[in-house]
């Protein structure tokens, strides 16, 4: 039996602002498309499928920065819940806690986070800042603003090589690729000036912890199967990282050759410190609803989080939805477990609104 209840799918249209957006060179193999928008927005007719077999109304819509249009489109629609995929308006990333501060402000109920964690994540010093705070363990770093012009020597720069180098203000693993880990002074002053001229943001210099990467998908309280990236196949010398090209680009050498294993092999022990790690790094975080954290093992087996995704991707074919399905959590189910979220909260705002 369905649930009587309008759901709204909201997205972002797909927009490219980079000219680059795999973090190498403009080669022929360069991309200047965002897969990452583009890919998605192929997967929202499958979810609208599998969100109409529990609930009776759905419908979608792409928001652009016309604000009118959005708000219209809200407020005639009433949906009794949001389902929240907007990850940036016209490509700008650091728009997405905005978009989520305006269903807040409209008085609609939606899903995942608020925007103080949707904006406190995506900014990746911040992040690291608070995750600190909490006593959790995050790669040491320090962040190169735009307009510094200074470059790095010997007596300037405090961090251990090899390092790693990421765009402040971006997910999806725009800006990243096997340039992006560098071993010396440098490669780290040509790669900043690179990541600087094409992307026009601050960035992260974070020491690479030479590592097991996991993934944990979040969802409510618990912690769904640990996920682990697999990079035995990448040629020797290429650094075991997810790139962009990873992510995104199905012909490249990294997508052929990191692969996921879900449940990753660990020990329990271990097991069990890595997602309690993981579920004070999303209550640190303030997240809610579901969120991934990315955690890499050093040397000695302690876990160091390198991120926390908010609103991670959920289509189809996610991560987020493999770690489901080996709790035994069809598709179906997972979305409406979200969705549903959403609606515990708008009857309980219901129930205090009526006394």
């Amino acid at each position: 039996m369905k649930t009587i209840a309008k759901i709204l799918i909201c997205y972002n249209s797909p927009v490219s602002i980079f000219s680059i957006y795999n973090g190498k060179p403009s080669v022929d193999s360069s991309v200047s498309n965002d897969l990452s928008e583009s890919g998605f927005s192929r997967e929202i007719h499958k979810i609208k499928k599998y969100l109409l077999e529990n609930f009776n109304e759905v419908s979608s819509f792409a928001i652009n920065n016309n604000l009118d249009r959005t708000i219209n489109k809200i407020i005639s629609y009433s949906p009794d819940v949001i389902f929240n995929f907007v990850e940036s308006i016209d490509g700008v990333a650091s728009y997405e806690y905005c978009l989520a501060g305006l269903f807040e402000m409209l008085g609609f109920d939606f899903t995942g986070n608020l925007p103080a964690s949707l904006g406190n994540c995506l900014n990746k010093a911040r992040a690291k800042t608070i995750l600190r705070s909490f006593g959790i363990n995050t790669p040491a770093s320090a962040i190169i603003k735009l307009e510094q012009s200074e470059l790095f020597d010997s007596e300037n720069f405090h961090l251990n090589f090899p390092v790693i180098l990421k765009l402040l203000n971006e997910d999806a693993s725009i800006g990243i690729s096997e340039l992006s880990v560098v071993n010396d002074l440098d490669s780290l002053n040509n790669h900043i000036q690179f990541l600087k001229s094409t992307y026009r943001q601050d960035i992260l210099v974070e020491e690479y912890i030479d590592g097991r990467e996991l993934n944990i998908a979040v969802l409510g309280d618990r912690t769904l199967p640990v996920s682990e990236i697999k990079f035995d196949g990448l040629p020797k010398g290429l650094p075991k990282i997810v790139t962009y090209d990873g992510k995104w680009i199905e012909d490249s050498v990294y997508y052929e050759n990191t692969k996921p294993s879900c449940p990753a092999q660990l020990d329990p022990d271990l097991r069990r410190e890595i997602e309690k790690t993981a579920l004070l790094a999303f209550n640190a975080m303030e997240c809610r609803d579901y969120a991934r954290v990315d955690i890499r093992l050093n040397k000695k087996n302690i876990p160091f989080v390198i991120e926390v995704n908010p609103n991670p991707d959920i289509s189809m074919d996610s991560g987020f939805a493999r770690a489901a399905a080996a709790a035994d959590i069809n598709y179906s189910n997972l979305l409406f477990t979200i969705a549903g979220f959403a609606l515990a909260r708008k009857d309980y705002d219901t129930k205090i609104k009526a006394g």
